[in-house]
This record gives structure tokens, C-alpha cells and sequence, in this order.
């Protein structure tokens, strides 16, 4: 099993910063790929970005450029959302997401991100 917590969530105006984080715990063998993905009120989920074991990354379209993931390399075990020039519409409940190759897929609690002035 995988187990992650995360933390930084908030609320910040218009333009703002966050920076969330994702610590990974449990059996993090053969982990595929490590992201983030975010639900608003009466949306669906979605991706929002995610980096492979090999470092490559993705992003959602609405994020390009204003969001970077990255990830402690050492331990490989943590994975971070820079999040820069938020806007309203990046209000949302953000998840991070495991996926293994051992332990199947795992989702974190949730944090709560609101952009608001």
C-alpha cells in the first residue's frame, strides 16, 4: 500500500503563489508516475500535471506556464505543484495521485486551493 499526505493548500488572491506538497509513504516500489489532479464544485476531475519516473512531465492546457512539478530526487518519495499567476477559475480541490506498478493507483486526501480577493 501507498499512502500520501498532502499539504499547502490556502487561499490567495488573483496573481498569487501556492506551493503544494505530496509525501509518499508505504511500499514505493516500481512507481510508475506521481501527479496532481484538481475537482471544482460540479466539475469532474482532472489532470492538472504529472511527472514519470523518468522525469518526464505533462500539464493541463489551462496551466501551462504558470504550473511546475517537480520532485525530490533524493528519496524520489515526495512531489511538489508550483503554482504561480492563479487565477479564480484554479479554485478547486486539489489531489495527489500514485500510481504503481505494485500497489495499483492511490489518491490523497485533498487540500483545498482557493484564488479569491
Amino acid at each position: 500500500q501507498v499512502q500520501l499526505v498532502e499539504s499547502g493548500g490556502g487561499l490567495v488572491q488573483p496573481g498569487g503563489s501556492l506551493r503544494l506538497s505530496c509525501a509518499a509513504s508505504g511500499n514505493l516500489y516500481n512507481m510508475k508516475a506521481m501527479g496532481w489532479y484538481r475537482q471544482a464544485p460540479g466539475k469532474e476531475r482532472e489532470l492538472v500535471a504529472r511527472i514519470t519516473r523518468d522525469g518526464s512531465t505533462n500539464y493541463a492546457d489551462s496551466v501551462k506556464g504558470r504550473f511546475t512539478i517537480s520532485r525530490n530526487n533524493y528519496a524520489e518519495n515526495t512531489v511538489y505543484l508550483q503554482m504561480n499567476g492563479l487565477k479564480p477559475e484554479d479554485t478547486a480541490v486539489y489531489y495527489c495521485n500514485a500510481d504503481s506498478a505494485v500497489a495499483g493507483v492511490t489518491w490523497g486526501q485533498g487540500t483545498q486551493v482557493t484564488v479569491s480577493s
